[in-house]
């Protein structure tokens, strides 16, 4: 990979549509409504690029069998985050999705908390890295906006990284919008240093897509939580639809 970043820069922003919470909705009564795929396949026709899928180690909202058919009857290619444990890692390998995304998890959180730390389980992450990208998966690493895990993440010799928007999604004074937003920038710049394609998610809205979307090294953003919120109002189809709408105008800017 070239490390020159002007060559990295993507013409179009991909939009990866998480679904996890259409199947937690379901999963609050059992049953089969609402439906994973269909939820996927009104994404596609809305004009997401991908549909992203937690498959949790407690299963509290996407399930084997959502994996299973998702990746039998859409064409979109799918993106599963996982944790770096030897289940998933098996499931990955059966499955094969076009992406996986190593995530950390801990049962007790809502949601996931922070960014992978790439650095520190270097050792443990080398051999399902390696696993993972000799069966033909883009492997990917949900981290923090840090030089150091940046640089974590290239020694590994992942192909992608996803930056964990949080900080920046949950900043409520401007100083501290702003200050987060630079974070993001630079380390956009630094990842197409080092070859890196970068994504980013997490906490992203209408209110908050457009600076991001913005920035010209970013390849790919992932959003969930806010569409299928949105959702419930809009309907998803013109949900994501006006998320589309807002990063490529952002980024046309």
């Amino acid at each position: 990979m070239t490390s020159t970043a002007t060559h990295l820069r993507p013409s179009h922003l991909r939009l990866g549509v998480n679904i996890d919470h259409v199947a937690t909705i379901r999963n609050a009564r059992g049953g089969l409504h609402p439906c994973p795929l269909r939820a996927a396949e009104l994404a596609a026709a809305a004009g997401a690029d991908g549909i992203t899928i937690h498959l949790r180690e407690d299963r509290r909202h996407i399930t084997d069998d959502d994996l299973a058919t998702l990746a039998g009857a859409i064409q979109l290619p799918i993106n599963l985050e996982m944790a770096a444990t030897d289940e998933m890692l098996a499931i990955a390998l059966k499955h094969r999705p076009h992406a996986a995304c190593i995530v950390p998890e801990r049962r007790a959180e809502r949601t996931t908390e922070g960014g992978l730390d790439a650095a520190g389980q270097h050792n443990s992450l080398q051999p399902i890295v390696a696993r993972l990208t000799d069966a033909g998966i883009r492997v990917s690493l949900f981290i923090a906006p840090e030089q150091r895990q940046l640089d974590a993440a290239a020694q590994l010799g992942v192909p992608v990284v996803e930056l964990h928007t949080g900080p920046y999604a949950h900043a409520v004074a401007d100083d501290a919008v702003a200050a987060e937003l630079a974070r993001l920038a630079r380390a956009t710049d630094y990842a197409a240093s080092l070859g890196l394609e970068t994504h980013a998610g997490h906490g992203l809205s209408y209110a908050n897509v457009s600076p991001v979307a913005a920035l010209p090294q970013l390849a790919e953003l992932n959003i969930g939580h806010f569409l299928v919120g949105e959702a419930l109002f809009v309907g998803l189809e013109a949900a994501i639809r006006h998320m589309r709408q807002l990063m490529d105008a952002s980024r046309a800017a």
